[in-house]
């Protein structure tokens, strides 16, 4: 299965239409580039009527370079009753300049009665001229069958009636869209083979996640010959999402053997996939596939000795060739396997009584709340300490912390610490928007005198869980932080009746591990 399948990304467009999915131009312009770089063939950059922001994207965009992306632009037929060169929306399209434009049209007999309140004729006509309009004018246009397979099934003479008329207008692609997501691939191969008896127009695929299976739909759809795949970086969309670029790229080239992209982009995977979520502001899928943090990780003892020996017992692909890396996890259901796997990075030479030991103190820790699965910095560090190979970069002192709160609500933190440093004492005072973060702030600004390193490094996430819930107000409570420097990510962890003691423990941790990482060159996240 050799043959080329065209990528169309729409997590401009139809992905910010996804709930908490917010981009700004900025955004947009360097997910765009990010886009591009991966190899992309289409990317929609937004429907330029809708909003000034659509619109200002296809100005800037013009003046990027891109090396290998094509730039659509999105919008719909013409309005009933209206001339397709008098339509705002279509000369909106013309004036963003994109080369190709894609435009949905209503291929259900019920959206034409209930939505647009036009007759069937009315509909074929509005399909008919405006990508004969749009063509007359010197663009390439991609047609979208809104809700293709609920039409087909409602009324499949007139569904197919639609495409017919999008294809004699001249249109270059038909996409097939599952716009509800209620479809299953089955329903989706037979559709895809009716289509093709109906045009000769290339096809393409855009499904929805409703069901959980877009990426399954997807698949079928190629397998039953459409050339080209529609979804988003992700699968960020509306309601459940749209189909997600990211497995349907793995899939294709490494299950199915299709082309897709360049030779080697599949290793830039994991990197877009991470990037779009910390452009989106949004918190990375942790099992989602390919890409996400536990898409190789193993737990179980059994699995990890098994995994030792040969990846191939539970991996069904070498990580690598997605971006992505194995991960050992540690906890109270690992054997030594794990213990000796997860440190064999650190070089430590480790014998069987330090093993034991290792594993007693692990599972002795996750009894008193602490989880290391997320926090494998703090893990490292517990090694090395117990290997007696630990030297502490500085000594807490003192710390004290203070909130406080006027009359209006206004909060103000301050946190003041006090260090050993190299033998000199460091007692520092901080502001912060949080205890945590005047913390953070305090130990900075004692620090980063001694050790510069650490101005890369910024937290990225904080959690904090209750683990003993039955104690109430006097509960254990469990802070796992996540930071990172540009180059790796690392969690860490603390564990106390007093968050901010247990957040000073994790935060302590994260930065000894900043700086044990520095010192001995270590490139990769633990």
């Amino acid at each position: 299965m050799s043959r080329r399948i065209e990528i169309y990304d729409t997590t401009l467009r139809d992905g910010s239409q996804g709930e908490g999915v917010n981009f700004s131009l900025q955004d947009k312009l360097l997910i765009a580039r990010k886009l591009d770089d991966l190899g992309v063939d289409y990317i929609e950059g937004g429907y330029p009527y809708s909003n000034p922001k659509d619109a200002d994207f296809f100005e800037e965009i013009r003046h990027l370079p891109l090396r290998h992306a094509r730039i659509c632009a999105f919008g719909m037929t013409r309005r009933k009753n209206c001339r397709p060169e008098d339509d705002p929306g279509l000369r909106a399209l013309l004036a963003s300049e994109a080369p190709i434009v894609t435009v949905v049209g209503k291929t259900w007999d019920l959206h034409v009665a209930q939505v647009l309140g036009v007759s069937l004729d009315e509909n074929l006509r509005m399909i008919r001229e405006t990508v004969s309009y749009l063509r007359s004018q010197g663009r390439q246009v991609f047609y979208d069958a809104e809700h293709f397979f609920d039409g087909l099934h409602a009324h499949q003479d007139y569904a197919l009636q639609t495409l017919r008329a999008a294809e004699e207008a001249g249109a270059q692609r038909i996409i097939l869209c599952d716009t509800n997501g209620g479809s299953l691939p089955d329903r989706i191969t037979q559709a895809v083979r009716l289509a093709q008896q109906a045009v000769t127009t290339p096809l393409g695929i855009h499904c929805h996640n409703d069901s959980d299976v877009a990426v399954a739909n997807s698949l079928a759809a190629v397998d039953a010959g459409v050339i080209q795949v529609q979804g988003t970086i992700n699968g960020i969309g509306e309601r459940c999402g749209n189909a997600d670029l990211i497995s349907i790229l793995a899939n294709l080239a490494l299950k199915k053997g299709y082309q897709v992209l360049q030779p080697g982009s599949l290793r830039k995977l994991t990197e877009v996939s991470r990037y779009v979520y910390e452009t989106a502001n949004m918190n990375y899928r942790n099992n989602q596939p390919f890409v996400g943090v536990s898409a190789f990780a193993h737990k179980g003892g059994m699995h990890v000795h098994a995994v030792v020996r040969n990846t191939a017992t539970y991996e069904h692909i070498d990580p690598a060739l997605v971006g992505n890396e194995r991960r050992i996890l540690i906890s109270e259901l690992s054997g030594r396997s794990n213990i000796a796997a997860k440190t064999n990075r650190l070089k430590i030479p480790l014998d069987e009584n330090l093993l034991r030991r290792v594993l007693e103190r692990i599972c002795d820790l996750e009894n008193q709340g602490y989880e290391f699965e997320a926090a494998e910095a703090s893990f490292d560090l517990l090694v090395r300490k117990m290997a007696g190979l630990y030297q502490p970069w500085f000594e807490r002192l003192h710390y004290h912390v203070t909130v406080e709160a006027d009359s209006a609500g206004r909060l103000e933190s301050e946190a003041t610490v006090k260090l050993r440093v190299r033998g000199q004492v460091e007692h520092v005072v901080a502001e912060g928007d949080g205890p945590v973060n005047a913390l953070d702030a305090a130990l900075r600004k004692a620090l980063e005198p001694y050790y510069p390193a650490l101005k890369q490094m910024r937290l990225l996430d904080y959690k904090v869980r209750v683990v003993n819930s039955r104690a109430g107000t006097a509960a254990r409570v469990r802070v796992v932080i996540e930071s990172g420097d540009g180059q790796d990510i690392w969690g860490t962890v603390g564990v106390s009746e007093n968050i901010i003691e247990a957040s000073w423990q994790a935060l302590v941790d994260s930065f000894e591990y900043k700086l044990f990482k520095e010192a001995n060159g270590l490139l990769g996240s633990p």
